[in-house]
């Protein structure tokens, strides 16, 4: 059974820092590319940075690019996302899973709330 499991979420004013992390179980965690994605209230969920399965190759959406970095540890199955400037717009639940995402839809985690706000 696919699982993962998100921390590192928080109430933060603009321009602070959070660092996430996420454990993936239940599948062969270094042979994927793995993807943080953030779902805002009334948004569709959207990826916002995505890792190759060694580590090498990553990508970032405009909106984090030079502000996050995405980062991941295969000897421990975990995925990390460093969050620098923060911004309110980055307010939202942030869960990760490979990328593209498992078919079904019970692989997703609950994710980790991160606000952004004076």
């Amino acid at each position: 059974q696919v699982q993962f499991v998100e921390s590192g979420g928080g109430l933060v004013q603009p321009g602070g820092s959070l660092s996430l992390t996420c454990v993936g179980s239940g599948f062969n965690f270094s042979n994927y590319a793995m993807g943080w994605y953030r779902q805002a209230p009334g948004k569709e969920r959207e990826y916002m940075a995505i890792i190759h399965s060694d580590g090498g190759r990553k990508v970032y959406r405009d909106a984090v690019k030079g502000r996050f970095t995405i980062s991941r540890d295969n000897a421990k199955n975990t995925v990390s996302l460093e969050m620098n400037n923060l911004k309110p717009e980055d307010s939202a639940v942030w869960k990760c899973n490979k990328f593209p995402p498992f078919s079904d839809a019970n692989s997703w985690g609950q994710g980790t709330q991160v606000t952004v706000s004076s």
